[in-house]
């Protein structure tokens, strides 16, 4: 059977918490058995997107999931993929910064974000299409703004850089 991708992550989760998963694809044949179709490329993404970690053990190291949020911590290129896909704006003020997304998407984006433990953020509050992340004074907006846009794919002013033309 097909999960929407939450289900899915939730079932990995609980999955992780029983078992020791040594690899993605014992975590694909474990689902599997389930009756939850998932491929590799599914699995590594949501184990990203979990904030799971290898932990050595006696023999060799396995999958966990942190139990404290402030212990997961989000590759670079999640937080790529999810400000390149869902941050269509960037503002800042002073050590303030605005990200705008499709309505719905700030709560993505706000944990993204937290969970990667960007250099110069204190922390994120997000609404429905709005997060606003708090930055060190000795940072600064502009510096942590420059850096969203880079990651979002969006020009220097915060705005979707503009197509070039074939000529």
């Amino acid at each position: 059977m097909r999960l929407g991708k939450n289900q899915r992550q939730h079932r990995i989760a609980q999955i992780l918490k029983q078992e020791s998963v040594s690899s993605q694809d014992h975590l694909v044949q474990l689902l599997s058995a389930e009756g939850v179709a998932a491929t590799q490329a599914t699995v590594s993404r949501d184990l990203d997107d979990l904030g799971a970690v290898k932990v050595p053990t006696g023999g060799g190291s396995v999958y966990a999931i942190p139990e404290l949020p402030t212990e997961q911590v989000a590759p670079d290129d999640h937080l790529r993929r999810v400000l390149g896909e869902w941050v269509v704006a960037v503002g800042f003020s002073q050590n303030l910064i605005v990200l705008n997304t499709p309505p719905g998407s700030a709560h993505v984006v706000g944990s993204a974000i937290d969970r990667s433990a960007v250099d110069g953020v204190l922390g994120t509050v997000a609404g429905d299409d709005t997060v606003l992340v708090v930055a060190t004074e000795d940072t600064g907006g502009h510096r942590v703004a420059d850096f969203f846009c880079t990651l979002a794919g969006l020009n220097e002013y915060g705005e979707p850089a503009p197509l070039e033309e074939n000529s």
